[in-house]
């Protein structure tokens, strides 16, 4: 019995779906393997170099076993030293693909989506977001999802927004003092995930997120498990598990949607009162009002349940690093808290953050960006080629998996001075990383159409966690912690810290 309470599986159960699994897992890569040699007989001489690895499974288990330890940098570096070429053939996932670590092959597949090349993700990723989601929405579907994004959440500079963003940080951190030893990381998500709901159904903090975001950790940790047949009527496995945690999610969704569109309907097609309107419109009115009300419900629900990965993760565990980086870096640290100091002491005690304030922040958005560039949230991305493409000496033929390797091009020597140290300093306006050049190296919100409408709300949300955090608070390590890579960047335990109220404290 586990911690839960529940009886574990059959034995006899769990060797059935592991029997089945793996039978799956080898299909997929058989098919894949036959699908590539029968495409080597058209035209593979002019591929990028590379190896298919082993019969079947190619090079996967290199892979994975590489992004499982503290330096998965080999597995690209070995290969780019091997074949003299920036970018190279493997073959990973049961597929041929193509590796990238040429910034200008990378910047060539982000400007050409929707042309020449086309998203291609896992299909536990397309069933568990929805077909709907603005990760897998293409055309004039993508385009318009991806407008509406940023009206609402592009737009960080609102006085209401950055307002809610720094009371929500501020309530939360109450709960630690006068000194508390937390999981840094899940407290991260929190502040993150309430945030997204608020902005997508006006929400606060209570039984409702809970509830939701317990089983938005179980949808998440299908992301990346094993799709096999039936997987529903398993639920003892991690993707069954998350494709009912999905149901619960988008069932939540359209039970606030559904009353929304019934209230509309009720006053005559308004959402309110107009001052009202002003101050809390969130991205399901956003949705009803777009294109005359267009949006199916289906739509309305895929949408938000995407946005709420992409708030929910990424920007939690950006939040968490930095601070892991920081107490590395007592120097970093020390400018980081006198920047917050100066700030806090002319404004005054108990005054919120305004968005001088956020302007008044150089050093930290150093901080972020370098600690984008080494923890590398999203290591790259994987696109189809919908034509051949001619890169250099090389023809990527239609129908070829790309990644474009973000982590590779941003811990390169060639391009960064002692790449793999954490160096905030190298982001100073001074510095060569400020012109045109090193702004095209540095990708860590992608680019192109699918740039992350985000990205600057992101910042925010960092910055003025980091204010509080520093002038409210000293802490230390509370036990040694290490960034793991697979199958997500994160803290291996969550970067436990010991918290206490500063006595010097401004507040």
């Amino acid at each position: 019995m586990d911690a839960s309470g529940a009886p574990p599986p059959p034995p006899l159960l769990l060797a059935a779906s592991a029997f089945a699994a793996t039978a799956l897992l080898f299909a997929a890569a058989a098919l894949g393997w036959l699908l590539a040699a029968r495409s080597s007989r058209h035209g593979s001489a002019r591929l990028p170099p590379g190896s298919t690895g082993l019969p079947l499974i190619g090079e996967t288990l290199r892979l994975i076993s590489a992004y499982k330890t503290p330096n998965p940098e080999p597995f690209i570096d070995d290969r780019v030293a091997r074949h003299g070429s920036g970018v190279f053939t493997t073959h990973v996932f049961g597929e041929r693909t193509v590796f990238s670590a040429d910034p200008a092959f990378n910047r060539l597949l982000l400007a050409a989506e929707g042309r020449a090349v086309g998203c291609s993700y896992p299909s536990s990723i397309t069933t568990l977001l929805g077909p709907h989601s603005l990760l897998l929405t293409r055309g004039p579907a993508h385009r318009r999802l991806h407008t509406l994004t940023l009206t609402r959440l592009g737009r960080p500079a609102s006085p209401p927004l950055l307002a809610h963003i720094d009371r929500l940080i501020l309530d939360t951190m109450r709960e630690w003092e006068p000194a508390a030893t937390v999981r840094l990381l899940d407290e991260a998500k929190k502040i993150t995930f309430n945030l997204t709901v608020k902005q997508l159904v006006s929400i606060d903090p209570g039984p409702w997120t809970e509830s939701v975001r317990r089983e938005y950790v179980k949808l998440i940790d299908g992301f990346f498990s094993i799709p096999f047949p039936f997987a529903h009527l398993l639920p003892f496995t991690t993707y069954g598990q998350a494709l009912k945690a999905r149901k619960k999610v988008a069932g939540a969704l359209r039970e606030v949607i559904r009353k929304r569109m019934d209230d509309k309907v009720e006053n005559g097609g308004a959402n309110g009162k107009e001052d009202d309107k002003i101050e809390k419109k969130d991205m399901v009115e956003e949705l009803l009002e777009a294109e005359g009300g267009s949006f199916s419900e289906e739509e309305m629900v895929d949408f938000c349940l995407s946005l709420l990965v992409a708030g929910y993760e990424t920007t939690s565990v950006l939040m968490t690093l930095a601070v892991k980086f920081l107490t590395e870096t007592p120097t970093a640290l020390a400018q980081l808290k006198e920047e917050h100091e100066n700030i806090r002491e002319v404004k005054g005690k108990n005054q919120p953050l305004e968005w001088s304030d956020y302007k008044s922040m150089p050093f930290t958005q150093c901080v972020i960006n370098e600690t984008l560039r080494v923890a590398n949230l999203i290591s790259g991305v994987f696109r189809r080629a919908n034509t051949d493409i001619h890169f250099k000496d090389y023809i990527i033929p239609k129908g070829c998996k790309i990644f474009a390797s973000f982590r590779a091009v941003h811990l390169n020597t060639e391009h960064y001075e002692n790449a793999r140290t954490f160096d905030p300093w190298r982001w100073q306006s001074t510095n060569k990383l400020q012109n045109t050049v090193g702004a095209s190296l540095f990708t860590p919100f992608g680019g192109g159409p699918r740039l992350c409408p985000g990205y600057e709300l992101a910042r925010v949300v960092v910055s003025v966690f980091l204010h509080r955090l520093v002038t409210r608070f000293s802490w230390e390590e509370a036990e040694e912690d290490r960034i793991v890579f697979f199958p997500t960047t994160r803290t291996l335990k969550g970067y436990p810290i010991n918290l206490r109220r500063r006595p010097d404290s401004v507040f």
